[in-house]
């Protein structure tokens, strides 16, 4: 669920501007999982913009205020939400973890990376979902040390119902800055693409694991 239209599409908008979010309908993209898609996000370009990380930045922090009440903690998820979850933080002037994927190997073999205590009240920041499963596992490694979980906030859901599932069976709310719909939208809007390429880009959505040109 976004936290509000207006935000949804700035975020677009400025995600756009910058080729975070990259859209080619005729030219798809392959993604890590083998999938073709027509849509590629990196969200890690935010942060080599000053205005618009300060802007993520503040509105991440602004709203998980108001739906969650200030944390104890913010906990980003390694690696792609390290940079924006300690910017929050930072902002908010709480501590701030990061979430491996899995423990490390050597050393005191760590998931969470940070000083934690048992019982303490945290937001998990996440810079993209697409299935919600890399996200969970560390919500799963917060709860196992016995934090707890108020929610998660994202930069941008690709809005899979493989996601909004996951997220319903483990009993997290999510909330994002922006999602593919109000991507779309503006899009369309703003020129990048053309009212036939969202047909396609509506459709990938659909099926995305099976979908080709």
């Amino acid at each position: 669920m976004i936290f509000n239209k207006d935000t949804a599409e700035k975020t677009a908008e400025l995600l756009l501007q910058i080729n975070a979010i990259k859209l080619k309908p005729k030219n798809p993209f392959t993604w890590a999982s083998g999938w073709n898609s027509p849509i590629y996000c990196d969200n890690r370009l935010i942060l080599s913009f000053p205005a618009i990380r300060n802007f993520v930045r503040e509105e991440f922090s602004k709203h998980i205020e108001k739906e969650f009440g200030k944390p104890d903690v913010i906990a980003g998820v390694a690696t792609g939400a390290i940079g924006i979850g300690m910017l929050v933080a930072e902002y908010m002037g709480l501590p701030f973890v990061y979430v491996r994927p899995e423990p490390k190997k050597h050393g005191r073999q760590n998931q969470i990376e940070g000083f934690i205590q048992k019982g303490q009240n945290v937001v998990v920041v996440e810079d993209l979902i697409s299935t919600g499963n890399s996200s969970l596992l560390a919500v799963d490694a917060l709860k196992e040390a016995e934090l707890h979980v108020k929610g998660m906030v994202a930069i941008f859901t690709y809005g899979f119902d493989v996601a909004t599932e996951n997220f319903k069976k483990a009993n997290v709310d999510l909330h994002t800055l922006a999602d593919y719909e109000h991507l779309l939208h503006l899009a369309v809007a703003k020129n990048y693409i053309t009212e036939k390429e969202v047909a396609t880009l509506q459709e990938w959505r659909k099926n995305p694991s099976t979908w080709s040109v």
